[in-house]
């Protein structure tokens, strides 16, 4: 598996999770690598990214509160504070590896934030 992420759990509102993915050795040209959720009956979102150049984007929603950080080649995580049940979804690491293009995607880990 190309990408193993782990760290999802159940919380209760205004707790915390850290999640993480492992990148595997086939992937080793990554231009950026990022975390997309997906609520039950809803589009799957990104919702932080970091580019290889240093670059990070956060969604409006999470600002203040997420924190994403890795080296750019082996390992992502994503902070996440002040949880709100909103935030309840399953969550994906992503990584887009630039020669050849190709985009890999983890397994999924399940975030539950009860309020």
């Amino acid at each position: 598996v190309p990408l193993q992420a782990s760290g999802g759990g159940l919380v209760q509102a205004g707790g915390s999770l850290r999640l993480s993915c492992a990148v595997s050795g086939s992937i080793n040209s990554i231009g950026v690598m990022g975390w997309y959720r997906q609520a039950p009956g809803k589009q799957r979102e990104l919702v932080a990214s970091m580019h290889s150049g240093g670059g990070t984007f956060y969604t409006d929603a999470v600002k203040g509160r997420f924190t994403i950080s890795g080296d750019g080649a082996k390992e992502l995580s994503l902070q996440m504070n002040s949880l709100k049940p909103e935030d309840t979804a399953l969550y994906y690491c992503n990584a887009v590896n630039i020669r050849p293009y190709y985009a890999y995607w983890g397994q999924g880990t399940l975030v539950t934030v009860s309020s």
